[in-house]
């Protein structure tokens, strides 16, 4: 089953924050004009966005997709419609669960090291690093990786 893909508007910040919230990943600067969303009978039900950091790296974040749609295709939609565009041939990175290597593989992307990441990345792998030994001690054990594409 095909969703479009379309540029998000303003009317869509609610849709994207809360799915972004309910995934549970990082809900800071969810700034609608960079996202890209899925609709299903004009309802958002998935939703990614590119951000271009400081250091000049770009960023495919923010991907999240609505429980009862997860499984039909709509994150790789989503993650394609970005690599097709122009600017989706330069250098891509992202930031995800260790358990979630295999499915972002399946795009080209590949795990990178530590001495691989722009600055921004390292900064972040440190900041992340700070949460999941907080986490760990709620017994909620998991591991940040960064990917290359």
């Amino acid at each position: 089953m095909a969703f479009p893909i379309r540029p998000a508007t303003e009317a869509d910040q609610p849709a994207i924050t809360a799915l972004v919230r309910a995934a549970g990943i990082n809900p800071f600067n969810l700034n609608w004009p960079r996202f890209r969303v899925a609709e299903d009978a004009g309802r958002v039900v998935g939703a990614a966005q590119i951000k271009i950091h400081s250091d000049a790296s770009r960023e495919l974040a923010s991907l999240a997709v609505v429980p009862d749609r997860q499984g039909k295709g709509i994150g790789g939609a989503l993650i394609a419609h970005w690599l097709a565009q122009p600017a989706g041939r330069s250098p891509l990175y992202l930031m995800c669960r260790s358990e979630l290597e295999g499915y972002y593989s399946r795009f080209g992307f590949r795990k990178i090291e530590r001495h691989e990441m722009p600055p921004y990345f390292r900064r972040m792998t440190r900041v992340a690093a700070v949460f999941m030994a907080i986490a760990a001690l709620f017994g909620q054990h998991r591991t940040i990786i960064v990917m290359w594409r």
